[in-house]
């Protein structure tokens, strides 16, 4: 398989994290064992086999790809994708892949989806989708994935097989839903968006963004255009339950090694260790 394009990974239990995602280059992530995938700043041959997308909002460094990743999935014999998209983008997007349509002179096959803040997708038996609402320059939304499992209510626990089936067949709901937020993609957002649901800082893996870190940044210009400073992940060091938290979309205009030195001098010791800094 070709690797044209940047692309990093990490393990944590059961989950793997590939992706890359660099301020106004491009943006795109995967979770193989979740089928699933976030943005589509880029479209790495090696994420063909991904057939659900979320995206966040429509700048180009988190859209540009689309196009080649429909096309591409035509052309290999694969089935149409599945695309969730913030409702307010989906027309244009429509257009921009009818347009590419008759330039490339290829069917564009695919299934877009719109979202909206509160709106729950189930994925599978398994896994669920809840969508939020970030704070960006263009609509856009997070994403969060859930374990869904259902179990046996307490109040039924220690009654035998048969009586059990007996009172589902008599239409009594014996089980219970238990959702486990497993990972949580904000996209380009503001602070708002990481306060947005109590989940977010729940999710065994969060993938955020952290695209200033200087002093000398205005974190008041940072949140007008949508985006987080490392102040604010400082703010809010105490809050963080999340297992991994993937710090991404850094600012072309900064060095990572910089970015390293700031978090090892400024952040406590103890979110230190689950942080990664993805650059």
């Amino acid at each position: 398989m070709l690797e044209n394009l940047p692309l990093q990974s990490v393990k944590h239990k059961a989950l793997t994290i590939e992706g890359y995602s660099r301020a106004a280059v491009q943006s795109y992530w995967r979770v193989p064992e979740l089928k699933l995938g976030f943005d589509l700043g880029g479209s790495p041959w090696a994420f063909m086999g991904t057939q659900t997308f979320f995206v966040t909002h429509a700048h180009l460094d988190h859209l540009a790809a689309m196009p080649v990743y429909v096309a591409r999935r035509r052309m290999m014999k694969m089935e149409p994708p599945t695309i969730y998209l913030p409702e307010e983008v989906v027309e244009n997007v429509e257009k921009m892949l009818r347009a590419w349509q008759r330039l490339d002179r290829g069917r564009m096959l695919c299934e877009i989806v719109p979202v909206k803040d509160g709106d729950v997708i189930e994925l599978s038996r398994e896994h669920t989708v809840r969508v939020f609402k970030t704070k960006h320059t263009v609509p856009s939304v997070g994403f969060i994935v859930y374990d869904s499992r259902r179990k046996l209510k307490d109040e039924y626990h220690g009654l035998s097989g048969t009586e059990i089936r007996d009172l589902r067949f008599s239409g009594t709901e014996v089980t219970q839903e238990f959702l486990t937020p497993l990972v949580c993609y904000t996209g380009d957002t503001a602070p708002a968006g990481l306060d947005a649901h109590p989940d977010v800082m729940k999710a065994q893996i969060l993938i955020t963004e952290m695209t200033f870190f200087r002093p000398e940044h205005r974190k008041q210009k940072i949140h007008k255009f949508g985006h987080m400073h490392l102040d604010d992940i400082l703010d809010r060091a105490d809050k963080f339950e999340n297992e991994l938290i993937i710090l991404s979309h850094l600012s072309t205009r900064t060095h990572e090694a910089q970015a390293r030195h700031a978090l090892r001098v400024r952040m406590p010791e103890e979110l230190q260790k689950r942080v990664k800094l993805w650059c």
